[in-house]
């Protein structure tokens, strides 16, 4: 495909849209986006669209260096819609994202196309429905989360390896590093390096957000 192709599709959208280029930049806006998230193609064009989204979800940031879309874009793995906070005209609202990934001739890396629709309301009333549920019966917040959930996080776009998943679910269940390198027959050291990587990849600052990450978003 051709730039200006890639551009053309994201300029003839209903909905707002944007293309990003495999470093996450910008490079098609059109004027749903611009009407959106009240900037304009020439501020956004160039720019990292996590700077201007400034995405998070229920579990904290995902607008970072480390964005899991971007990750499994990279991988050329397919991206499933998911719902996030983002900074619009109006403040911060939820949003359904769609990804579609597209080759780009003369690149390296996969481009994205990006396409946001409004759904501050019903993902409200989603919330408010699940605190609900969770204060009037017995059943976990995540198994509810999982029952009343119109979407996944952005970090269900994560692919975890059989190892990082066997280390996340220990981790899970309150297993010490050292106790998980005994039962798994590997170093500490071993242990500790796939503790990095699943919080690379979940972009998460601790376990216990990686852990959260992973429950919200279905992985473990």
């Amino acid at each position: 495909m051709l730039l200006r192709e890639l551009k053309t599709i994201v300029d003839s959208t209903a909905d707002a849209a944007f293309a990003v280029d495999g470093a996450g930049l910008i490079v098609a806006w059109n004027t749903a986006a611009a009407a959106l998230f009240g900037v304009q193609a020439g501020e956004a064009i160039g720019r990292a669209c996590g700077e201007i989204l400034r995405g998070s979800d229920e579990c904290g940031v995902v607008c970072s260096e480390n964005c899991s879309v971007r990750q499994a874009v990279h991988g050329r793995r397919p991206v499933g819609n998911f719902d996030m906070m983002a900074q619009t005209a109006q403040g911060m609202k939820w949003l359904n994202v769609s990804v579609m990934t597209a080759e780009v001739n003369n690149t390296t890396l996969p481009y994205s196309i990006h396409i946001a629709r409004a759904i501050d309301t019903p993902k409200k009333l989603e919330m408010l429905l699940r605190d609900f549920v969770v204060s009037e019966t017995a059943l976990p917040a995540e198994e509810v989360r999982s029952i009343i959930s119109s979407a996944r996080s952005p970090s269900s776009q994560v692919e975890l390896t059989d190892r990082e998943q066997e280390v996340l679910r220990l981790l899970a269940k309150g297993v010490t590093s050292a106790a998980i390198a005994e039962r798994l027959g590997i170093s500490r050291t071993t242990v500790n390096n796939h503790v990095q990587h699943i919080l690379h990849k979940l972009n998460a600052h601790s376990r216990l957000e990686a852990i959260r990450r992973a429950e919200h978003a279905g992985l473990i």
